[in-house]
C-alpha cells in the first residue's frame, strides 16, 4: 500500500483553499428521526462533485516534464470534470476516456472544460483500460480516479472540513466506488479523531469494495448494474482497499429503490439534487443501514450530476418506495356503478386517483368479472395501508 501522511492531506488543503468550494455542513436534518443527521454537500461543488478535489491535488503536484505531456484520465464522469478543470487551469492538455453510457451532460460538461474526450463502449473499467492503452501509446501522465495516494489526500480534506466544524461529531457516511473518497475521508478522520466511526455505502448492483472487504482480498465482479452510476465499480483498487480495511468500520449496500427514495427525499426536504451515488449516503441513513440511533452523523452527499433525462424517473421510483405513489389492483364484478364505489372510497380516505385502467376478459378473473389496476397519490405506506382496508371493508378484493 502507498503510504500516505497527514501533512499531505494538510498540503492539498492548502493547494486547494482558493480552488474547491468549502460547502458548510446542513442540518439537523429530518432524513432518519432517531438521528442528528447532518449534510456534507460536495453536490455544490465546482463541476457537481467532489472528485475537483483530488484530481486537482494531484496535477498541482506534477512535475514540468510530466505536464509538459498532457494528461489522460478515466471516468464515469465526475472525475473527468474535476481532472478537465484542473488541467486547463495549469495549462495542460487532457484526454478523458468515458464509458460510452456516462450521462450526456457528464460528457458534454467535461468537454466544455477544455478536455478532448473518448467514449468507450462498457463501463468503468473498460474505459479505464483504454485509458492505459493511450497512456502507453502517447506517453500521457495518468490521473487515475481513485487509487492515486495524491488523489486520495486530496479526498481527504473532506474530512478535516467535517472534523473542524463539527469536532463532535460521531460517525461519517460515505459513498464508496473504487474507494478514492472513502479512503482519503476515512484515514484523515481516524488519524485526528480515532473514535470516529466511518460507514461506507455502496450500491447493491455494484458491491465490489463490500465483497472484497468480507472476503479478505479484492474481488473483481462480472458485471455491474446500478442507477448510482458514478460508483459502479467492478473492482476496488489497491491502495483503496487497504486502507478501507485499514481505516473503515464497516460498508453496506442500498438498493435502487432506497437511493431513488433518498434523492427525493433531498429534493423535498434540502432542495438538493443529488445524483445516484452522491445519495447511497443518504439512503443508508434513512433506511438505518448503519448503526447511527442517537448519534450525531454527517452524511456525504458526493455528488449532484444527475442526467435530467432520468431525474423523471428516479423521482417516480422514489415516491414509490417512499408510499407517495401507490398502484392496487382490485378484483370486482363487472356491472354499473362499482367503479364509481371504488372512487368514493379512495377519496374519501383522502388519496389522489392518477390514472385507472380497467381490464375485462381475465384468463384468472370470473366471467362476469374484471380488474381495476388504479394509480393514487397517497401520504406514507400508513396511508396506503388505510386505503386497502377501506376497500375491503367496503367489500371489494384487493389483490396487492
Amino acid at each position: 500500500m502507498a503510504q500516505i501522511d497527514i501533512a499531505e492531506v494538510y498540503k492539498a488543503a492548502e493547494v486547494l483553499q482558493n480552488v474547491a468550494r468549502h460547502p458548510k455542513l446542513i442540518g439537523v436534518t429530518k432524513i432518519n428521526p432517531e438521528a442528528q443527521v447532518y449534510l456534507k454537500p460536495e453536490n455544490l461543488q465546482y463541476t457537481g462533485s467532489f472528485k475537483l478535489r483530488g484530481a486537482y491535488y494531484k496535477i498541482s503536484q506534477l512535475s514540468e516534464e510530466e505536464k509538459s505531456r498532457g494528461v489522460i484520465a478515466c471516468s464515469a464522469g465526475n472525475h473527468a470534470q474535476g481532472v478537465a478543470l484542473g488541467a486547463t487551469h495549469n495549462g495542460i492538455k487532457s484526454i478523458i476516456c468515458l464509458p460510452a453510457g456516462a450521462p450526456i451532460s457528464k460528457v458534454e460538461a467535461t468537454k466544455a472544460l477544455g478536455a478532448e474526450v473518448c467514449l468507450v463502449p462498457g463501463v468503468y473499467d473498460d474505459a479505464y483500460r483504454k485509458a492505459l492503452e493511450l497512456q502507453k501509446e502517447h506517453g500521457y501522465t495518468l490521473v487515475h480516479p481513485f487509487d492515486d495516494p495524491l488523489v486520495i489526500a486530496g479526498q481527504g480534506t473532506i474530512g478535516l472540513e467535517i472534523i473542524e466544524e463539527m469536532p463532535d461529531v460521531d460517525a461519517v457516511i460515505v459513498p464508496v466506488g473504487g474507494g478514492g473518497l472513502i479512503s482519503g475521508v476515512a484515514f484523515t478522520i481516524k488519524t485526528i479523531k480515532p473514535n470516529v466511526k466511518v460507514y461506507g455505502v455502496q450500491a447493491e448492483g455494484a458491491p465490489s469494495m463490500t465483497r472484497s472487504m468480507k472476503e479478505g482480498n479484492r474481488i473483481k465482479l462480472d458485471s455491474v448494474s446500478t442507477i448510482a452510476d458514478g460508483i459502479a465499480v467492478k473492482e476496488p483498487g489497491v491502495n483503496t482497499f487497504d486502507m478501507c480495511r485499514k481505516y473503515v468500520d464497516e460498508i453496506v449496500t442500498v438498493s435502487d429503490d432506497e437511493v431513488a427514495a433518498a434523492i427525493l427525499t433531498l429534493i423535498e426536504q434540502q432542495k438538493l439534487v443529488a445524483e445516484g451515488a452522491g445519495a447511497v449516503s443518504v439512503a443508508a441513513a434513512m433506511f438505518n443501514k448503519v448503526p447511527i440511533k442517537g448519534k450525531k452523523v454527517v452524511c456525504i452527499v458526493s455528488g449532484g450530476n444527475i442526467d435530467v433525462t432520468s431525474l423523471n424517473r428516479v423521482i417516480t421510483r422514489g415516491l414509490v418506495k417512499n408510499g407517495r405513489d401507490c398502484t392496487v389492483t382490485i378484483v370486482l364484478s363487472d356491472k354499473p356503478g362499482q367503479l364509481s364505489k371504488v372512487c368514493s372510497v379512495i377519496g374519501n380516505l383522502g388519496a389522489n386517483i392518477l390514472a385507472v385502467e380497467h381490464k375485462r376478459n381475465s384468463s384468472n378473473t370470473e366471467i362476469n368479472g374484471c380488474k381495476l389496476h388504479i394509480e393514487m397519490e397517497t401520504r406514507n405506506q400508513e396511508h396506503i395501508d388505510i386505503i386497502k382496508q377501506g376497500l375491503r371493508d367496503a367489500g371489494f378484493h384487493v389483490e396487492n
